[in-house]
């Protein structure tokens, strides 16, 4: 057994806070934590504490603040709204300190939280409440304009939203609420959680996936899945101070552990309360769960952006003396370019995480020399993994900077071959993963969800090789999916949009390498003449977000070409694309 094996089997021993029990779970015996929290109210109960919670422009919750205001909302809910157990409360917005709130007051009572991308466009927000029959939207201004005349055909529809700086709510054709002074006036009136309470396997969260055909599907996760993702995190980062206390004893290595404590310019230790970096949107899995909510038990500072801006970043990095930063690859890129052109202090950061996307090896190399205390991290996982699956940090990343890690502790992956069966170490084949954080299954989709599970393992869709030390690593895509700056696109969502013009035909949308993003969406479209390349994107802004609209558009007068079986050969049009944006010196 290898020395990380034995000091798991110690950890997770019986009596240890972080033991594992086998639970009886839909899908067959799995592995969970025996001592965590029941559910997202007892998490969020269990952290109350006048350390500060939550910061965002200007404005700062402790993690007492956050607990009142959340159960404050949540008799409004319930008291109020008539939000009962099921229910769907959508929430979309920027990074607001409400976006938490309204999440864990949702699932405290028994409703399902559903998290709506807030870079949809408002014909796709729309198809989220429709789809999941949301009964309350908690929104910012900017979503409650897109709501606008329409909203009427939700309903019953309730909303709250947080007010512009000048005080003022956007008209939805409806009463809208203001959500901060709701909450302010629910603190006043009273105190504690309604009655109406969760249990452990109830669901718990809606989050949205782009798949590869279609409208995006919702991922529908229990308290138990969520809190087994955060406790699994715990326990990895436990086992990897472990064995970098134990490298460092026999001289393995440069201490590039992840503690909170930071050093000041004259390099003296200073205890300080470990702080976490925001900048990704908190409607993913990452932000969410990964950042926000792990925080709570971790007593943790959560500085908030409301958009990716590397230079306020590395601001707000040295001001708040952060000391993990998890981001896509190119985030993390923005930042290491910022750390080498200012004279921002950054020696605070002691990790420096990704995932969403695959992050350069020449990326986790230069992370640990410009930031000389940092440790890099990497991971898999996916929204119906709740964030985990695979991970790796500090010294064994930078000897193996092109992996994933290895399992987390409460999941199986596997990787099988197009027969189903599984393969030898070091076969690439598809990855799958069954476990106690996987997700419930699709949204209102019984088919999506049975088509997507082989017995109890998740078809996650990546072509991967695991070899024959556990180490994961991702080698391409079997579902047709982009993954732009870690968002997922679903090429076929795209190629319908484009369908929708009178004057298109035939699209074919695929992924185009892009040095900072990873991947960009490019398309072949077969149409009528007169059809503009121009004018197409100029009308995709009204059906697809921003960062869905091909920036790399080729218009073609002649069918595209297919298979024997009427199949468009995708992958011969990406390679003409591909030739002509080099021939033309758009692309390297």
């Amino acid at each position: 057994m290898s020395r990380r094996a034995e000091l798991l089997a110690e950890l997770t021993a019986p009596g240890e806070p972080h033991e594992l029990r086998d639970h009886q779970g839909i899908r067959g015996t799995e592995r969970v934590f025996a001592s965590a929290p029941a559910t997202l109210r007892d998490l969020l109960d269990g952290a109350r504490s006048d350390l500060d919670y939550y910061v965002y422009e200007g404005r700062r919750l402790t993690f007492a603040d956050a607990a009142d205001r959340s159960a404050a909302l949540a008799r409004v809910l319930v008291g109020e709204l008539g939000v009962g157990p099921g229910d769907r409360v959508a929430v979309s917005m920027r990074n607001h300190p409400e976006w938490v709130l309204g999440l864990l007051a949702a699932a405290s009572v028994g409703a399902v939280a559903v998290a709506m991308n807030s870079l949809w466009t408002a014909e796709e927000l729309h198809y989220g409440l429709r789809d999941s029959g949301a009964r309350v939207l908690l929104a910012d201004g900017e979503r409650v304009a897109q709501l606008g005349e329409s909203a009427a055909d939700a309903d019953g529809l309730a909303v709250l939203a947080v007010a512009a700086d000048d005080g003022q709510l956007a008209a939805a054709g409806r009463p809208v609420g203001d959500l901060r002074a709701v909450i302010d006036h629910s603190l006043a009136t009273g105190s504690g959680w309604p009655d109406q309470q969760p249990r452990t396997d109830d669901p718990a969260t809606i989050f949205y996936t782009s798949g590869s055909t279609g409208h995006p599907k919702g991922v529908l996760s229990t308290h138990r899945n969520v809190i087994g993702a955060l406790l699994s995190w715990e326990l990895d980062t436990i086992l990897g101070s472990r064995l970098a206390a134990e490298r460092r004893r026999t001289g393995g290595g440069a201490d590039l552990s992840t503690t909170g404590r930071s050093r000041n310019r004259s390099d003296r230790p200073v205890a300080v309360q470990p702080a976490a970096l925001l900048g990704v949107p908190l409607f993913h899995v990452t932000g969410c769960h990964a950042v926000a909510l792990l925080s709570l038990r971790a007593q943790r500072k959560v500085v908030a952006m409301h958009r990716w801006d590397p230079e306020l970043a590395a601001g707000l990095i040295e001001a708040e003396r952060i000391n993990s930063f998890v981001a896509t690859p190119a985030m993390t890129g923005d930042l290491l370019r910022v750390a080498a052109e200012t004279g921002h202090d950054l020696s605070s950061l002691r990790l420096v995480g990704g995932g969403g996307a695959p992050r350069p090896p020449e990326q986790v190399r230069r992370i640990s020399t410009s930031f000389a205390k940092a440790a890099p991290n990497n991971g898999w996982g996916m929204t119906e993994t709740n964030a985990i699956g695979a991970g790796i940090t500090g010294p064994e990343y930078l000897e193996r900077p092109d992996t994933s890690g290895r399992s987390s502790a409460i999941l199986d992956l596997r990787v099988v071959g197009e027969d189903g069966e599984p393969l030898s170490a070091g076969v690439p084949g598809e990855l799958q993963v069954r476990g106690s954080s996987v997700f419930v299954g699709y949204w209102n989709r019984p088919e999506d969800t049975e088509a997507s599970f082989d017995g109890p393992w998740f078809r996650t869709g990546d072509v991967a090789r695991i070899d024959d030390e556990g180490f994961v690593t991702i080698v391409d895509r079997i579902k047709d999916l982009i993954i732009r700056g870690g968002e997922n696109i679903g090429c076929g969502h795209v190629e319908a949009a484009i369908l929708m013009h009178p004057l298109a035909r035939e699209a074919a949308v695929y992924g185009i390498p892009d040095e900072r993003l990873g991947e960009e969406v490019g398309a072949t479209v077969y149409g009528a003449p007169g059809l503009d390349p121009d004018e197409l994107q100029a009308f995709l802004a009204d059906h697809l977000g921003r960062f869905e609209i091909p920036q790399y558009l080729t218009v073609t007068l002649v069918p595209l070409p297919r298979t024997a079986t009427g199949k468009i050969l995708k992958r011969r049009l990406r390679d003409e694309a591909l030739r002509d944006l080099r021939a033309a010196g758009l692309l390297r």
